[in-house]
């Protein structure tokens, strides 16, 4: 009789508290999607946490690239703390966009 148990590390993150809202650009891939979060590495037995691994870590984590940065290293996140949320310049569209370019007038037959 053969039983077989599925052991692994699983990483537990949710959003780091004082940073709640904040947007920051990657150092890897440039995106703004970068946010800060807290993760915990944890030992699972048959997908059960047991035993966590080490202590909690502070990272500013990329939604695109999966790039994460020690928060420590980022003074610019860490200035931002308990600050309302800041939102990345949007910039519209091109100026005509969409539109016919100028002096030519749309005509349906």
């Amino acid at each position: 009789m053969a039983f077989f148990f599925v052991v692994g590390t699983k990483d537990f993150t949710k959003p780091l508290k004082g940073y709640e809202g904040i947007t920051a650009q990657c150092q890897n891939c440039g995106n703004w999607s970068a946010h800060p979060i807290q993760s915990w590495d944890w030992f699972t037995f048959c997908f059960v946490p047991v035993i966590p691994l080490g202590s909690k870590h502070q990272d500013i984590a990329c939604s695109i690239c999966r790039f994460r940065q020690d928060l420590r290293n980022r003074p610019d996140v860490q200035s931002q703390q308990g600050q309302p949320p800041m939102h990345p310049p949007q910039q519209g569209p091109p100026q005509g966009w969409g539109a016919p370019p100028p002096g030519q007038h749309m005509r349906y037959q």
